[in-house]
């Protein structure tokens, strides 16, 4: 059974004293008290996430671990999706709700900005039975503080065309150095994020530029990452930010190589296209989502109540069948509809794990440890994927245009794709996300 599932993005130091500088963070200024026992919920629970991280049934009346939930604790979800980490960062700083869903690349500035909580770990049953390679992590855990539950994670993998490309590729090289040999069928990512790909490549074969992280790029990294990508440039395609759109370009022949999600080769497989993916001997990037809490929140008691819920063995396997990632507690695969689902995933190999660098906000306090440099940060990324026409960066865009009668969906979320036919006439029956926009870094 292929799970046609939604999905979408660290360094190995934690952030000493917040010191983060990237894309409008700041520290903040005053700390939360940490919850010493959790209570009666307060009826309700607003909860940011994204597509497919939260569903009660509206979408599909079969899937649904929402319900079980409030009727547990009594405490109603008020859901709102978001379609990219920037996105988040901005609706989660207004202090307008209890609980987000942050990959790598926001939850420290999450952190950092004041904008979410410590959490005592200790009150959460679940978390005895996550993973350990997810816990105390450089993007959930700040000078020895946990600030969230570990969910699910997943590599950004190379797929190739089995029937076009030979030998099966084995290295990053394929869509790098030797690009070349599918000129205008390769695709790469469309992501200042998408630095770190280049960064992962060079740490292999250049070393004489000394990265041991590539998210803490200094000046020279930075532009020997952007000029691989230039290079890359003329041989590219098609630059991607949607998973479907991704998997027609290689079922049509368009694309024969390229970065991509598990979950978009479990589709192109399931629609007869020749591919496979490898995780490449360089390493790959990849994500951990963080149920975190906000600062802010008026409901403690139901914000704690979700994060040990949704980390419950029974709610963290549908969540991750459907979203289409690895769940975080190992004894949910005992209980995903696909017994294979664990396997496809990678689940609990610490060793597949290990290979991943999972995305993280660039900083100026230079993640791998360096005090005599400045590292570059997001903005400064950004600025150089807005530089290179290659990229083609926008943080938000419609692929479908909807009818006037119905919201914009939005189809290029950063992972999600939801459990239901991938054309425009499904999504627009989907539940109505907010109408698309361009969101810039955010601001303080």
């Amino acid at each position: 059974m292929v799970n046609r599932s939604a999905v979408k993005m660290i360094g190995t130091l934690a952030v000493a004293a917040l010191a983060l500088t990237a894309c409008g963070t700041t520290s903040g200024t005053e700390e939360s008290k940490v919850l010493e026992s959790i209570g009666a919920g307060e009826g309700q629970v607003s909860i940011l996430a994204w597509p497919g991280y939260v569903e009660d049934g509206s979408n599909d009346p079969a899937v649904d671990w929402v319900s079980k939930f409030t009727a547990d604790t009594g405490c109603k979800v008020n859901f709102k999706p978001f379609g990219t980490s920037d996105e988040a960062v901005t609706l989660m700083r207004t202090g307008q709700y209890d609980v987000i869903s942050a990959s790598g690349d926001a939850s420290l500035r999450l952190v950092a900005g004041g904008d979410v909580q410590e959490v005592n770990m200790s009150l959460l049953k679940n978390y005895a039975d996550v993973y350990p390679f997810l816990k105390d992590k450089a993007w959930n855990t700040v000078d020895g503080k946990n600030y969230g539950m570990p969910h699910g994670w997943g590599a950004n993998l190379l797929m190739y065309r089995t029937d076009k490309v030979s030998p099966a590729p084995t290295s990053w090289s394929a869509v790098f150095d030797e690009a070349s040999a599918h000129t205008g069928k390769v695709t790469a990512y469309d992501s200042p994020i998408y630095i770190a790909d280049a960064a992962v490549y060079l740490m292999a074969h250049k070393p004489e530029l000394n990265i041991t992280n590539p998210y803490a790029l200094d000046a020279e990294q930075l532009e020997a990452a952007v000029s691989l990508l230039k290079d890359q440039r003329s041989h590219v395609g098609e630059y991607w930010s949607d998973v479907v759109k991704e998997v027609q370009s290689f079922a049509s022949g368009t694309s024969v190589v390229g970065t991509t999600w598990q979950v978009g080769a479990n589709i192109a497989k399931a629609d007869g296209a020749a591919v496979e993916t490898v995780l490449p001997s360089e390493g790959a990037t990849g994500w951990s989502d963080t149920w975190m809490i906000g600062s802010k929140t008026k409901n403690p008691n139901c914000s704690y109540k979700w994060l040990d819920y949704i980390a419950s063995p029974e709610a963290n396997a549908q969540v991750a069948e459907y979203f289409g990632e690895s769940p975080g507690n190992p004894k949910a695969c005992d209980l995903t509809v696909d017994k294979e689902h664990c396997s496809t995933y990678h689940s609990g190999d610490a060793s597949y794990a290990d290979k991943i660098w999972y995305w993280t906000t660039p900083v100026a306090a230079c993640l791998d440890g360096r005090t005599d440099a400045t590292c570059t940060d997001y903005s400064e990324w950004t600025e150089s994927s807005d530089r290179d026409q290659g990229l083609k960066h926008q943080l938000l865009r419609v692929r479908w245009p909807a009818p006037p009668h119905t919201h914009t969906i939005i189809t290029t979320f950063t992972k999600a794709r939801g459990h239901v036919p991938f054309d425009s006439a499904t999504w627009q029956r989907a539940r109505p996300w907010p109408t698309a926009r361009s969101w810039k870094c955010p601001q303080g």
